[in-house]
């Protein structure tokens, strides 16, 4: 039953790494109403471990939604559909009920399987012929799928379903086992050109201890994936029968949000992984194998580049370095993270010389396994802020370097950034970002932007904007512009471009002597 007139709010949740939230939008992208209810990121019962308890996210969510109700300006009655977008590549084992068998691997969990025979038959020929081997051994080791089937086979012969996050939670709204498309990003036999599972003959299967019937059915962005079930509504105290509607993972709603829908627009995303992503209706690899992730609209891809550990660093920074500023704003009722500015006030651009790279967490392809972190040029004239400045201008160093591989792959300039996630409330390191790529940058008017992307499906699935440029167009508003600095672009561009990208190739071998005499990384936890 479509929607009443008077029905024109949205209902988007966020289930975020450490946080849910739940927020109310109307048909102009303005946030009505917010919930947020904090959480661990995850447990971790062994070192590199990193788990959580499903029914905690679900419990998250309830909680969520019975605040809203709570709040004036909140009418159940107006909402016209509900949307979910949730942390990617978190997975949960269930049974034929739904109910979790153990407890989630999260995306930042770091086992891996070892001892796995290596890959035969035509693609294993095909891949040691391209020179692939290793990128696809990587990947077998990777996979969460891989590691339940030879360490906990009790559970995996249990598991009815495989279940991504997102696909989780929509069966506890819904009662069924459906996932959008836009959701699929993770270890798992998803067929990212074409948009659909695998199909059986593809090398994904082969890499994978993970069959068909164990995997949800899949929707585009923008479809309705079924309504609030009765136990649902109990339990959230959602209206029973409200749609639910597909919308994508974090990062597409981000971009979706932003506004960023034009291949010429790069969307930053300073979030705990910091990414920078292009929308392109062509499927085009960022790095070889590895692939374009779904768009938040249906048909499009996200050409993605990331830096694992991301604005991840500037937690680090606070717990290592940043006990002044978190005890200040205890007595001020602030935030760490806003009294970090006075830090990046009392230095200049290029941090005196000291440059970071941010590979606190290695890549795959570049970096590669074996990268480390480093800092290099300290003198005794450097303190904490000359670090803290050096943290932000290393992501955007690293998200710089990005961009120049999307221009490359994709044959696209980008030519104007969007900035969203915690570290876009930073007028100094949006400064920072538009010295660096010596581009305009802009923070959208909302800073929720991956709610405001699920929002924006939901609203073009029910029929309440006609189109997704349309949505776009009325639901995303351009905020603070932040213009470059010439004087600035023209220290970073030389620090950029003379010492920032020596620095890998040059300290790669170190990068692989240390890993050869110390074992990190790349030994399995214990």
């Amino acid at each position: 039953m479509p929607p009443s007139r008077a029905a024109d709010h949205i209902l988007a949740i966020d289930n975020g790494t450490q946080s849910l939230k739940a927020m109310v939008f109307d048909l102009q992208g303005r946030m009505k109403a917010k919930a947020q209810v904090p959480f661990a990121p995850y447990v971790a019962p062994r070192p590199g471990w990193a788990e959580q308890d499903p029914d905690l996210f679900w419990n998250a969510l309830c909680k969520a939604c019975r605040t809203l109700w709570h709040q004036e300006k909140v009418d159940k009655q107006a909402l016209a559909g509900v949307a979910l977008t949730t942390q990617r590549a978190t997975v949960v084992n269930v049974d034929r009920d739904g109910n979790p068998l153990r407890p989630a691997i999260t995306w930042l969990d770091q086992r891996k399987t070892r001892g796995l025979p290596p890959l035969g038959g035509v693609w294993g020929w095909l891949f040691r012929l391209a020179g692939l081997r290793g990128t696809v051994e990587y990947i077998r080791a990777e996979a969460e799928a891989n590691w339940l089937a030879q360490h906990d086979g009790d559970v995996w012969r249990r598991t009815h379903k495989f279940l991504l996050l997102s696909g989780f939670l929509t069966r506890r709204l819904t009662g069924e086992f459906v996932d959008s498309v836009g959701c699929q990003v993770g270890y798992i036999p998803f067929d990212y050109k074409r948009l659909r599972w695998a199909r059986t003959w593809d090398w994904h299967w082969r890499c994978l201890s993970l069959e068909a019937a164990r995997l949800p059915t899949l929707v585009p962005p923008g479809t309705i994936m079924g309504t609030v079930s009765a136990q649902a509504a109990d339990q959230t105290g959602l209206p029973a029968g409200l749609p639910v509607v597909a919308a994508a993972a974090d990062k597409a709603c981000e971009v979706l949000g932003s506004g960023a829908l034009a291949p010429h627009i790069g969307c930053l995303s300073y979030g705990t992984t910091a990414t920078i992503n292009a929308t392109h209706q062509r499927y085009v690899e960022p790095i070889r194998l590895l692939p374009a992730y779904p768009s938040a609209v249906p048909g499009h891809y996200n050409v993605e580049v990331e830096v694992y550990r991301g604005y991840w660093m500037v937690e680090w920074f606070k717990q290592e370095f940043g006990q002044l500023e978190q005890a200040a704003a205890r007595t001020q009722g602030v935030t760490a993270e806003a009294l970090f500015e006075t830090l990046l006030e009392q230095t200049p651009p290029g941090a005196m010389g000291l440059l970071l790279q941010p590979y606190w967490s290695p890549g795959l392809k570049f970096p590669g396994p074996e990268a480390k972190g480093a800092v290099i040029g300290f003198g005794d004239v450097h303190t904490r802020a000359h670090v803290y400045r050096a943290i932000l201008e290393g992501l955007a160093y690293a998200l710089r370097e990005g961009k120049e591989r999307l221009e490359k792959r994709t044959r696209t300039p980008i030519t104007m950034l969007r900035v969203s996630g915690g570290g876009s409330q930073s007028d100094q390191a949006l400064q920072i970002t538009a010295d660096i790529f010596d581009l305009p940058t802009i923070r959208p008017h909302l800073y929720e932007t991956a709610g405001l992307g699920a929002a924006i499906d939901a609203a073009v699935g029910l029929g309440l904007h006609p189109d997704f440029t349309t949505a776009v167009q009325a639901m995303t508003h351009t905020g603070a512009l932040f213009e470059p600095n010439p004087v600035h672009q023209r220290t970073y561009d030389r620090l950029y471009k003379e010492v920032y990208r020596q620095m890998y190739p040059r300290l790669r071998p170190l990068y692989e002597k240390i890993g050869e005499i110390t074992g990190y990384p790349g030994g399995d936890p214990v």
